[in-house]
């Protein structure tokens, strides 16, 4: 065999080496596409089954919007606003009488309240309407049944455990526990002395709360009573308290607060 005829089966061998090798790699690959779609449809699989799963039928309906009451917009998302706020000095509220319109998503309710009878509750109230902590709050309890007619507001979590972070005693409580129609008062926790913070209750119904310390009746609903009675006349969401005590069935929350001194 001659030197040429070595050359020439060398580079064909060459060449049969290189062909073999080309045609591996191609394989690999295409092995490796076909396995990554597989892998994407799977994950793809996973995540729509797991939607599924987490959409279970009734949780698909309460997901979707509260029903608002006639006249009401979808109210905003709450803030969730966190406080640390000092107790202010209960002469703030002057002894005189005071003006709150509390803007909702239903419209104003607008509010007389008494410095000189609730001091402290007043000056804790005008005090949280200077600092905006109200902003865009829901009203998260609601009660309709007879002798417990109210809508308690003032958290702007939506929990109900929202506080300003502080506490001040009861004041101007009823000896009788009863609370009138139009009556705005504080809610508290079980501590009489420091369970008041910045929750209220608006009262569209006359209201037994038989408790021996009572709640601090600070002012009274002079517009926008008709806005509670609407809300209350949409019931209560299933799954709280009782079926006459929970969140409302139809949202409204507290978009702002304004407080003015009542001119004489």
């Amino acid at each position: 065999m001659t030197k040429k005829q070595e050359r020439d089966r060398a580079r064909r061998r060459w060449q049969k080496q290189q062909a073999t090798q080309a045609a591996r790699a191609e394989r690999r690959d295409r092995m490796k596409r076909v396995a990554a779609i597989v892998a994407t449809v799977a994950v793809v699989a996973a995540l729509v089954g797991g939607l599924a799963v987490a959409l279970k039928p009734e949780e698909k309906e309460a997901a979707k919007p509260s029903t608002t009451a006639a006249g009401c917009e979808q109210p905003p998302a709450p803030l969730g606003t966190a406080a640390k706020l000092e107790l202010p000095d209960k002469a703030t509220a002057k002894g005189v009488m005071w003006t709150a319109t509390l803007t909702t998503n239903c419209g104003d309710i607008v509010l007389d309240l008494d410095g000189a009878k609730a001091p402290q509750a007043v000056a804790s109230f005008i005090q949280l309407a200077k600092a905006d902590y109200w902003l865009s709050s829901p009203c998260q309890r609601l009660g309709v049944s007879e002798g417990f007619k109210l809508l308690q507001c003032g958290d702007p979590t939506g929990t109900g455990q929202g506080n300003p972070g502080y506490g001040f005693g009861v004041e101007n409580a009823p000896k009788d526990g009863t609370y009138p129609r139009g009556t705005v008062a504080m809610a508290r926790t079980q501590d009489p002395v420091k369970g008041n913070g910045g929750q209220f209750f608006l009262v569209n119904g006359e209201s037994s709360l038989p408790d021996p310390n009572g709640y601090t009746i600070f002012g009274t609903i002079t517009k926008g009573l008709d806005i509670v009675d609407k809300v209350a006349a949409a019931g209560v969401q299933p799954g709280g308290e009782s079926e006459t005590i929970g969140a409302p069935n139809a949202p409204i929350s507290i978009l702002r607060v304004a407080v003015t001194e009542k001119k004489a």
